[in-house]
């Protein structure tokens, strides 16, 4: 009889959790996803420019394709808008360049700057 009755309680707890916690959807993508897929691009934006590097156009289309819904896309902005302010040294016109450079469309400017909370899947 115990059991049955902490079997009920535990099947309404989680059914209580899984309410709960529906309506927060959480970013996939993480900074440090973002960082280590943009590794290879380090070179080249606090370099002169040349030839982007064919590893970091991998990785902005590797992030491009994983970053589909609404906060993952948030997330990949805010991380890359920290990076352009904490970074010292950035060329940012040549970051600005790399999505088009790469044959990847990216709907909003890569900025210090930028917006993240206005950015949409």
């Amino acid at each position: 009889m115990a059991c049955s009755m902490i079997y009920k309680l535990t099947c309404v707890l989680v059914a209580c959790m899984l309410v709960v916690s529906a309506p927060y959807a959480e970013a996939a993508v993480t900074c440090n996803s973002v960082y280590s897929n943009l590794y290879p691009c380090l070179s080249y934006v606090s370099g002169n420019g040349g030839p982007v590097p064919p590893p970091c156009c991998t990785g902005i289309k590797s992030l491009s394709t994983t970053a589909k819904s609404t906060p993952d896309r948030q997330t990949v902005c805010r991380c890359l808008t920290q990076a352009a302010r904490g970074v010292n040294g950035l060329n940012m016109k040549l970051i600005a360049s790399l999505p088009s450079k790469c044959g990847v469309y990216i709907p909003y400017p890569i900025s210090p700057s930028t917006d993240c909370s206005k950015v949409r899947s």
